[in-house]
């Protein structure tokens, strides 16, 4: 069994402000049915701090960038959790990342520094009967876990990075270097050094043993000028360690048989009480009680990255086609503003709730007809696996993930019988409008609209495939290093 740690700022069932966290959660299980053990270590936040049971304290530093602190090992269910208990870094309050006022805690460097100098301290053999074959770093968060392990001496263990968002590189100014506690060689370009700031990110692509993201489209995009956020020429020269795996999704979890977050259970061939779901959705979100509306869901980042600037633009004509649009989710003010004000001009029509409640966001994959992913950019997305599994028809953007995991409902994919939803390109207002027609023409095709529903239902979102090949992933790498 290939012992791996896994390294992350958030997981589920203890911390989440994001899919990482369904990520980082849900991807130990599936690689253990693969050959992989995982521990992960994450931040010790108050909350994970309070929810870890059987903790037992393994080791301590004396001094971790400005104060003590523990490494604690315990379990979240039958997640086997390693948490780096730094008062100092990490007890506070509230979001993870962001203070009271909305911006990045100004020490972020440094927090996130510790938790990477600690994890490949441990990678390396710092705990006496702790053995890692494999240090899996995810994100900026963790990048640094895989620098740290790259400068040290004596025996270490394989590297993986995996990106979930290039976009988020964790850069800071120069001035933070000497405050590390690396060689001076680190920064450098083929190191940390980016345009004479410190990039986490950059330094962990630069070193990692393999690279991965969260889907095969999105490795082949930022590899190009236009989605490469800067990096694009580092990876073109990293070419032949980088892969894109496809997420998946807990589907024990995500699953409408069983599901008791929503009012009535149902599975693939058994729809029949989901109008149960989609009534209860609409009472929710203040929409009119009609089965027969087209009700589009939407549960996302309210941010321009996501597309919902281009949504705004079609609100009037949705309702004026007789749709319903029901939206859960926080981000942008002037998008949260912009949302709310719709439906207070539409009452009836549109809904929506600032801010993510799980309960809802269950019960949103359970009643809405269709699921809208507009993004500008998706590394892989996680809500139209869910809307796949809940048969919510997905319209998206041809971009990363929703590319890979949506097949378009265009002729030849109807005739074949393979249709399970709606893509479309150029992520604009006109594009996207192009696709709310073909969805109500759709919709107006009961049989249709009801075999590619099916379709989707059926399709396998599960983690097994992706696990497999992250397992091959691993043993590629200690066959190198062997």
């Amino acid at each position: 069994m290939i012992q791996v740690l896994a390294v992350a700022s958030e997981i589920v069932p203890l911390i989440k402000t994001g899919g990482l966290a369904d990520v980082a959660g849900a991807l130990p299980p599936a690689i253990a049915a693969a050959g992989a053990k995982t521990t992960t270590m994450v931040p010790g936040y108050p909350a994970v701090m309070q929810a870890l049971t059987g903790a037992v304290a393994v080791h301590t530093f004396a001094d971790l960038f400005g104060g003590p602190a523990r490494v604690v090992r315990g379990n979240a269910g039958s997640l086997d959790i390693i948490a780096l208990d730094a008062p100092h870094l990490f007890a506070r309050a509230g979001n993870p990342y962001l203070g009271a006022d909305g911006r990045e805690w100004a020490d972020n460097g440094i927090r996130f520094a510790g938790l990477g100098a600690a994890a490949a301290a441990i990678a390396a053999g710092l705990v006496p009967g702790m053995e890692f074959d494999i240090l899996h770093a995810h994100d900026w968060q963790a990048a640094m876990a895989v620098v740290y392990l790259h400068f040290h001496d004596g025996p270490r263990p394989g590297s993986v990075l995996t990106v979930h968002n290039l976009a988020f590189q964790g850069r800071y100014p120069a001035s933070l270097f000497p405050r590390l506690g690396l060689p001076d060689t680190a920064f450098a370009l083929n190191g940390l050094e980016y345009h004479g700031d410190v990039g986490f990110l950059k330094g962990g692509l630069s070193f990692a043993g393999r690279i991965t993201t969260v889907s095969p489209t999105y490795a082949r995009e930022i590899a190009g000028i236009d989605n490469g956020m800067g990096l694009d020429g580092l990876l073109r020269h990293r070419a032949g360690v980088v892969s894109g795996i496809l997420n998946g999704i807990d589907d024990t979890l995500w699953n409408p048989a069983t599901d008791s977050l929503i009012p009535a259970q149902y599975g693939r061939g058994r729809t029949g009480k989901r109008p149960v779901n989609k009534a209860a959705l609409q009472q929710r979100m203040g929409l009119e009680p009609n089965p027969d509306a087209l009700l589009i869901g939407v549960v996302s980042r309210l941010t321009s990255q996501k597309g919902l600037d281009l949504l705004v633009d079609q609100i009037d004509s949705m309702v004026a086609a007789g749709m319903q649009l029901a939206v859960l989710g926080a981000g942008d003010p002037d998008l949260e503003q912009a949302f709310l004000a719709a439906a207070e001009w539409h009452l009836g029509s549109v809904g929506c709730i600032v801010g993510y409640d799980e309960p809802v966001a269950h019960l949103m994959q359970a009643g809405s007809d269709a699921l809208l992913v507009p993004s500008r950019f998706e590394p892989c997305g996680l809500t139209q696996l869910y809307a796949l599994r809940y048969g919510a028809i997905p319209v998206v953007s041809r971009v990363g993930g929703l590319s890979d995991s949506v097949i378009d409902a265009n002729e030849a994919a109807l005739v074949a019988g393979v249709a399970t939803g709606i893509q479309f390109w150029p992520a604009t207002a006109d594009g996207l409008g192009t696709a709310l027609h073909r969805l109500r023409t759709l919709w107006q095709d009961r049989p249709v609209w009801d075999r590619v529903q099916r379709n989707g239902m059926a399709a396998d979102v599960s983690w097994r495939g992706s696990a497999s090949r992250y397992v091959a992933l691993y043993r590629s790498l200690l066959a190198d290093r062997s």
